[in-house]
């Protein structure tokens, strides 16, 4: 996507290859700041800190971070590790085990002289997939808001609320929510975007809407609690959610806050997608509510909040008591029977069992 009319990825493999290249995401809006990560700590410390962020783009940085570790001790102690230390960084998205697991079984059989090359090379393979695949995504996605834009006065906008950020700096490109309103954009249908804030991080307010204006998308920032208002009066004509992990029987984990928007769309019969590359499916887990982790993370996210002050300088601010404790649960999971459908790189199936099965037979859970 681009930036200012400049075309970018997520993350790229460095001039002299001795690196990956990805944005500060802590940073956003206010600088575009790149940083290149030359060691495994580098990679962790993106992933764990939220450098990056995103399901699939934390795979993406644990495939280049394997491979960094790979090229300072390519030694089987040294994988073994890398692996770890890096799989720790985040406990809730699957893509990051997915993209460990499959670097380890791509290295694991090799001489340690063949391994960092052969890393580097993987790390690369992954992230032109996942340009693939969120590019797939889209083209099925875009089907659906073809059809609510034929439905609409001409020139009318189709009308999507989004929450969090499922946009092309969750991946490696297109992102997986937005990969249909960008090229129901670009192919001139008419799209406005809801963006919801996201409260804590405010991901929605500072990476969704970012990356929404530098590409010329037309959107509305909106707080959390606006969401079922707008679907009451009509405002809202679906929701597209990105999701960290998805279970054998389509639940969904996505960022907090995801599970009330689609009990207030089910309420108000706007219909409720779900975005998702094959790789967020865990095929080991049936029941979301019950058996995926949710990430615990620091009260400084929920008292704290970051900003710009009229004299352009960036400050932190306290919003409470400073004694006050504070929960801040990361995500949410969002059963199956409020999901409308789920839109992955082979298509749009019902979030169920049999929905993901008749996708992606090879995978099914018998």
């Amino acid at each position: 996507m681009k930036i200012d009319g400049t075309p970018y990825r997520a993350i790229w493999p460095s001039a002299d290859g001795a690196a990956a290249g990805i944005i500060d995401q802590t940073r956003l809006p206010h600088e575009f700041v790149t940083v290149e990560l030359r060691s495994l700590e580098d990679a962790a410390t993106a992933i764990r800190d939220m450098w990056v962020r995103g399901a699939p783009l934390i795979g993406a940085t644990a495939a280049y971070g394997l491979a960094l570790a790979m090229r300072r001790d390519p030694g089987d102690a040294a994988l073994a590790d890398a692996y770890d230390r890096l799989i720790a960084t985040r406990p809730t998205a699957i893509n990051l085990k997915w993209a460990l697991d499959a670097a380890r079984a791509r290295l694991a059989p090799l001489e340690p002289s063949a391994r960092a090359e052969a890393a580097w090379a993987f790390a690369g393979t992954l992230c032109d997939e996942d340009v693939a695949v969120n590019h797939a995504i889209g083209r099925h996605g875009l089907d659906l808001i073809r059809e609510i834009a034929a439905g609409k006065a001409p020139g009318a906008p189709v009308n999507v609320l989004t929450h969090c950020n499922a946009g092309w700096i969750a991946t490696v490109d297109w992102g997986t929510a937005t990969s249909p309103i960008y090229q129901a954009h670009d192919a001139g249908i008419p799209v406005h975007v809801y963006v919801d804030e996201t409260r804590p991080r405010n991901q929605g307010a500072s990476l969704t809407a970012w990356e929404l204006g530098k590409h010329g998308v037309p959107h509305t920032l909106i707080v959390d609690n606006a969401g079922g208002h707008l679907m009451q009066h009509g405002k809202v004509d679906l929701v597209i959610t990105g999701t960290d992990r998805t279970t054998a029987r389509g639940d969904v984990c996505n960022k907090i806050g995801t599970y009330l928007k689609a009990l207030a769309a089910r309420d108000n019969g706007v219909p409720f997608y779900v975005a998702l590359p094959s790789s967020t499916i865990d095929w080991s887990v049936q029941d979301g509510v019950r058996e995926i982790p949710i990430e615990e993370r620091g009260a400084e996210e929920v008292i704290w909040l970051q900003g710009r002050r009229a004299d352009g300088t960036l400050d932190k601010v306290l919003i409470c008591p400073p004694e006050t404790p504070a929960a801040n649960p990361a995500f949410d999971v969002t059963p199956a029977r409020l999901v409308t459908g789920l839109i992955t790189e082979r298509g749009i199936c019902d979030a169920s069992a049999e929905g993901l099965a008749g996708l992606f037979p090879e995978r099914a859970v018998a």
